[in-house]
This record gives structure tokens, C-alpha cells and sequence, in this order.
């Protein structure tokens, strides 16, 4: 168990930093996905597990995909993915949706995956620190799925968590789907 959230970022962190390249996440979504129309994601950056060829796929198999879009006080808009080529510049150095249907468009999805440094056995998910995801999870429709994009060493038996902390239902890494447990709080 880590001592706190900042040492299991810390180590995270660094453990992303040492890997040869990051890796896509399509071929451990492909086959979960099948009766979904609208998922809400993200576009991945530097060693996080790679979302591109996700979003391809997703759009090219006529599905929408929602993409955040990061406010100044780190609340997520959304807005519908127009292709890779029509994203524009964010904060922070995130590409963008041009569109913002706002924060509450996240409830209009069927499946969330969203972004995690390290996912516990029991839906603890340990993000940047930013408070941004813990927001938007809150603002998805109850039943809505949410899984957390990590790869398989990154699934861990415990992690700190605090109360505003939002659990998630499995970790989806570049080779599978993980169910995890859930908190019986939740």
C-alpha cells in the first residue's frame, strides 16, 4: 500500500516515464464495445495508453465519441469528436474538441473510459490531481459504465482514496477488460 496519493503519483509516474512506448488501447476495447453508441474518452497523451486508434475505430464504426474539454477552474466540458485532424488547442497542451456542449453532456454517454494513473481491485482510481475527473464521473448517469484506461501493471489491490473520490467498474488496459470490485458504499 502507498503511504499517500502523491507517493503512488510519484511512482506511477515515473513508471510510465521508464516504459520503451506507450501502447493502444484498441485491440482490449474492441470486443466491449459492441452495443454502445456514444462513449466518452480522451485523448491520450505522451506514455499514457493510446486512445488514437480507439477514437478512429470508434468513429469509423458510426459510434460519437465525446471528448473533454479542460476549463480554466479544471471542470470538464465535452464536446463530439470531429476526427484528429479538426481538434484544436487546449490547455494545458490538450487537444480539443471546437464544439463545447458543456459539463453536463457527459451524462448523454453509454460507456465512459477515462483517463488513470493506477486503477485498485476495488474501483479506486488514482488520477493527476487535478479533481478534474472526479467532477465529471459525479455528472454520469447512474448505470452508466465507467472504466479507467491503464495498463496491466498499473492495476493494483489498493490505493489511498478520499471521500470525493469516484469509483470505477474496470480498468481497460491495451489487452483486456478487468471487472473490478466495487466499494459496498457505492
Amino acid at each position: 500500500m502507498f503511504p499517500s496519493k502523491a507517493a503512488a503519483r510519484q511512482y506511477f509516474l515515473g513508471a510510465r516515464r521508464a516504459r520503451p512506448h506507450a501502447e493502444d488501447l484498441l485491440s482490449g476495447a474492441q470486443q466491449q464495445v459492441q452495443d454502445v453508441r456514444r462513449v466518452a474518452l480522451y485523448v491520450s497523451m505522451g506514455a499514457e495508453p493510446q486512445t488514437g486508434a480507439l477514437i478512429d475505430w470508434l468513429l469509423a464504426t458510426g459510434r460519437e465519441v465525446l471528448l473533454p474539454i479542460l476549463y480554466a477552474d479544471n471542470d470538464l466540458g465535452w464536446g463530439i469528436a470531429p476526427g484528429a485532424a479538426d481538434l484544436v488547442p487546449g490547455r494545458l497542451g490538450l487537444s480539443e474538441p471546437p464544439v463545447d456542449l458543456g459539463s453536463d453532456a457527459i451524462a448523454t454517454a453509454d460507456l465512459v473510459i477515462c483517463p488513470a494513473l493506477a486503477v485498485a481491485r476495488d474501483g479506486v482510481r488514482l488520477g493527476r490531481g487535478g479533481g478534474s475527473y472526479d467532477r465529471a464521473l459525479a455528472r454520469v448517469r447512474p448505470g452508466t459504465p465507467i472504466w479507467a484506461a491503464v495498463y496491466d501493471t498499473e492495476v493494483v489491490e489498493a490505493l489511498p482514496s478520499d471521500a470525493h473520490d469516484h469509483l470505477v467498474d474496470a480498468a481497460l488496459t491495451p489487452n483486456r477488460l478487468i471487472p473490478l470490485r466495487r466499494s459496498v458504499d457505492d
